[in-house]
């Protein structure tokens, strides 16, 4: 039996020029796909979701995000990337149980649902066993998100296991195509271990025909020029996600553009922890449009409205800073909120390879899409609609759809128990903690 969803009388931004923006539009939705988008559509036998009041757009899309850590948000939010590897990785990443693993997932999923992000790519380089594996795999299937699961291998040499159990769980658990999960390799690339490592990742995703991202161009690792290589060992391609790229140079964005490859930004955690200055507006004029990311919630929070301000706040600066050594002033501002509203939606799901299911309300793709109260005195007037999905944070997304099933109604997460949550996440988070010492920890440092 057909399952019927009028979401009637929202501002419509839907992301797509065909279907364009509505000042009063409807979205029609059957069982998972969205079928219409229009002004009064003429539906019966409908329930009808009221979005009097409410910006209806596509869901958000945060590109890279590791959402082990999500139980120890705020510890690293005074770290450099020294720091972060020093203690985070090396440090706090050996005591992650696979139920820590879940833990941490679980609640970094429910936390992306509840800012709106309808789909996230969990980069999950905390497989320390196959068990953590399936236990990242079980929390991001209760938690309802739509999410790419990128199996990482924590830091290298890989354990002898990992290759066979990156193939076991590809085939294991993501063998459905109508799937809200989706399979990548999380590959530590060659400025985190030897290229041989690399080598391997590349080999798996291949085979088994999925994507594979990586950390490219990170501060003074930077310097090896890794996109080079690869692309002198022939390895670029479409199928391949570069994370950050701050340290690259504008030849390497042209081999990236040629090859069809994808970048994921992080402005935020790019200028704390010195990853180099955030490469956008270099991106664009290579042809690249990125997709935007979170990257880790222990450093900053996970509203990827905040990342679409950081984004345009660091690259109008860089274009006002160059500009003013030169003695001039600029006559526009070049990069707009619309772009970064793009990068948020239809070019995240373009990086994960999911455009032609999700990124825009267009008819026939899949009903992921949220609704933004603009009853709220902070959007409670709207003259120019990008601007204000920019300037909107968590607290104005009242609901989510994904694949046409609420999971966001009237501001509260439906189908969770969330004090259940935050228990089993408070246990998590003082299990790992106890008897650490760490920057910006102890002392007059308390948890709650």
């Amino acid at each position: 039996m057909t399952t019927r969803t009028l979401v009637r009388g929202g501002i419509v931004f839907s992301v797509d020029p065909d279907v364009g923006e509505l000042p009063r539009g409807d979205v029609l939705v059957e069982d998972d796909r969205i079928v219409a988008v229009g002004e009064s559509l003429p539906v019966q036998d409908a329930q009808v979701v009221d979005a009097t009041n409410r910006i209806v757009m596509p869901g958000l899309v945060d590109t890279h995000r590791h959402l082990w850590q999500s139980c120890l948000r705020q510890l690293a939010v005074d770290w450099t990337l020294g720091q972060y590897f020093e203690h985070m990785l090396l440090g706090l990443g050996p005591r992650f149980t696979p139920e820590d693993v879940y833990a941490g997932t679980f609640l970094g999923a429910i936390e992306a649902l509840d800012a709106g992000i309808t789909t996230i790519m969990d980069w999950a380089h905390i497989m320390r066993s196959p068990d953590h594996a399936d236990e990242a795999v079980r929390a991001l299937r209760e938690s309802g998100v739509r999410a790419v699961f990128g199996y990482g291998n924590p830091l290298p040499p890989p354990a002898e296991w990992y290759r066979k159990d990156v193939i076991r769980v590809a085939e294991q658990s993501f063998s459905s195509t109508g799937d809200l999960l989706t399979f990548a390799v999380a590959s530590n690339g060659p400025e985190f271990g030897p290229m041989e490592d690399t080598l391997v990742d590349l080999e798996l995703a291949r085979h088994l025909g999925v994507r594979a991202s990586m950390h490219i161009g990170v501060g003074l690792l930077g310097r090896q020029r890794s996109v080079t290589e690869l692309n002198r060992l022939g390895l670029l391609g479409p199928d391949l996600i570069y994370i950050h790229c701050n340290a690259c140079t504008d030849a390497e964005f042209g081999m990236i553009a040629d090859s069809g490859g994808h970048v994921s930004i992080s402005p935020r955690i790019e200028m704390q922890m010195g990853h180099g200055y955030p490469v956008t507006g270099r991106l664009l004029d290579a042809g690249i449009q990125p997709g935007l990311s979170v990257d880790i919630v222990s450093g900053v929070g996970g509203s990827l409205f905040a990342e679409m301000r950081g984004t345009l706040e660091a690259e109008r600066g860089r274009r006002n800073s160059d500009a003013l050594s030169r003695g001039e002033a600029l006559s526009e501002l070049g990069i707009t909120a619309r772009d970064v509203v793009r990068m948020a939606t239809i070019e995240g799901a373009r990086t994960l390879g999911l455009d032609d299911r999700i990124g825009s309300l267009t008819p026939g793709k899949q009903a992921d899409l949220i609704l933004l109260d603009i009853d709220l005195p902070n959007l409670s007037l709207v003259n120019n609609l990008p601007a204000a999905v920019v300037l909107a944070d968590n607290h104005n997304v009242d609901t989510v759809f994904i694949a046409g099933r609420p999971v966001k109604v009237a501001g509260r997460i439906v189908g969770h128990d969330m004090r259940a949550v935050q228990r089993l996440a408070r246990s998590s988070r003082d299990r790992l903690l106890a008897g650490w010492s760490g920057p910006g920890y102890g002392g007059s440092f308390r948890r709650f």
